[in-house]
């Protein structure tokens, strides 16, 4: 079983769990404790897709693939999040650990994720390759942060240029409409790059960004909040894939950066 990996820089503290899907368990602040605890919780990487896929069926060309319903009666969050990633290397402030798609994933390939810490930020890169045939893909993370630290209520801040409409399947109906007061479990669309500020009044500001233009955020449950960047909406292996080819990697990072207040 690979061993947790805890990184540190300056006052920050991160914790990354190979053996439990590649997640960070753990982001701490001068003490303080941002992400959620437990087995579902922390920061979990989406791949080799994001989000719910439509009864866990797309196509690729004129071949339907079937996924488990995990989150019937839809596949939800992609495969690596339950399997067991590889460390690769390991210094005092970086990790990169690995995870070889397989089965119930139609095709070999292996994702890479790179985590670097410094004293006020840390950044999250991910990218899928294939070891033979192209293949479409998405990834992301879903981080779950506290929404009270230390009594502090936790503010969203963000300008998306969009909503996308949900359906009451929880899916992207295709229709953009104008962004619409939460709470959400929603996907919204930015143009120039995710760019999502939480504050807790008194005590931290923490920033968000990534050069993607999807972000989905969800604030439905009492105790944490997630903003999610990735590179397509849920259900996007069948609306908007991205295709891996042995030339062109799927890749994507996201920075969060904080400071006291």
């Amino acid at each position: 079983m690979t061993a947790d990996i805890t990184l540190t820089a300056g006052d920050a503290q991160a914790t990354l769990a190979p053996a439990d899907g590649g997640r960070l368990t753990g982001l701490r602040i001068a003490g303080t404790e941002l992400l959620r605890q437990g087995d579902r919780f922390g920061c979990f990487p989406m791949v080799p897709w994001c989000g719910r896929t439509r009864d866990g069926r797309f196509l690729d060309g004129g071949t339907v693939h079937r996924l488990p319903l995990n989150s019937p009666p839809h596949a939800i969050h992609g495969t690596a999040r339950d399997g067991a990633w590889r460390t690769a290397r390991v210094s005092a402030d970086e990790a990169v650990i690995t995870y070889d798609l397989t089965d119930p994933w139609p095709w070999p390939g292996r994702v890479t994720q790179m985590v670097a810490l410094s004293p006020d930020s840390i950044t999250l890169t991910m990218s899928v390759e294939t070891y033979g045939d192209s293949f479409p893909a998405q990834l992301g993370w879903h981080p779950w942060f506290h929404r009270t630290l230390d009594g502090a209520g936790v503010r969203l801040d963000f300008a998306p240029a969009w909503q996308e409409e949900r359906g009451a399947d929880h899916l992207p109906t295709g229709t953009r409409t104008d962004p619409r007061p939460g709470p959400w479990d929603d996907c919204f669309g930015m143009p120039g790059g995710v760019d999502v500020t939480l504050t807790w009044p008194g005590r931290l500001e923490l920033r968000v960004t990534s050069r993607e233009e999807w972000v989905v955020v969800y604030d439905e449950q009492e105790a944490a909040v997630c903003v999610e960047p990735q590179t397509g909406p849920p259900n996007g292996l069948n609306t908007l894939p991205r295709l891996v080819t042995p030339l062109e990697p799927l890749e994507a990072a996201t920075t969060w950066t904080w400071r006291h207040l």
